[in-house]
């Protein structure tokens, strides 16, 4: 027995015996999970064919419609470095900075952990009292010193 409506689906296919692997066996059984590969019925490949298309689209629509963001930059510590000498960073400051062999603001700075205002005017000191000496000719941009070598030149 075969519904009225299936029999013109089954002569226009011309399935034959396959049909009974495509829909089952009779009334109420599940289909074999093998199943074989259906007829092209009217272009069926172009359908499959539009469905890949479909998806390459999607696929490329879902990258581009993401905002590219900004990355967020590394942030730097804030120093809290001190804005004046006090008694042990000035003692500190004429123990071990006449003994450095490259002498400039920053070097001064990062060792005393003071300002660069600070540390220009600590070089200035240790200058006039000559425990350290310019190297090349003197600058205002350039403060490059180092420790005092020898006797009197």
């Amino acid at each position: 027995l075969k519904p009225f409506w299936l029999k013109p689906l089954l002569a226009q296919a011309n399935l034959g015996p396959s049909r009974k692997r495509l829909f089952g066996g009779p009334l109420g059984e599940r289909p074999t999970t093998q199943r074989a590969a259906a007829p092209s019925i009217m272009g069926a490949n172009k359908v499959v064919q539009k469905s890949k298309e479909a998806k390459m689209k999607a696929a490329m629509a879902g990258g581009r419609s993401k905002k590219k963001k900004w990355a967020k930059g590394k942030v730097k510590e804030k120093l809290a470095n001190m804005v004046m000498f006090d008694k042990a960073t000035y003692d500190k400051m004429m123990k071990e900075i006449p003994k450095a062999k490259l002498i400039t603001p920053a070097v001064v700075s990062e060792r005393l952990k003071v300002n660069g205002s600070v540390a220009r005017q600590a070089i200035r000191h240790l200058e006039e009292k000559g425990l350290i000496q310019v190297v090349g000719e003197k600058s205002a941009k350039m403060l490059i010193y180092t420790r005092k070598v020898g006797g009197d030149e």
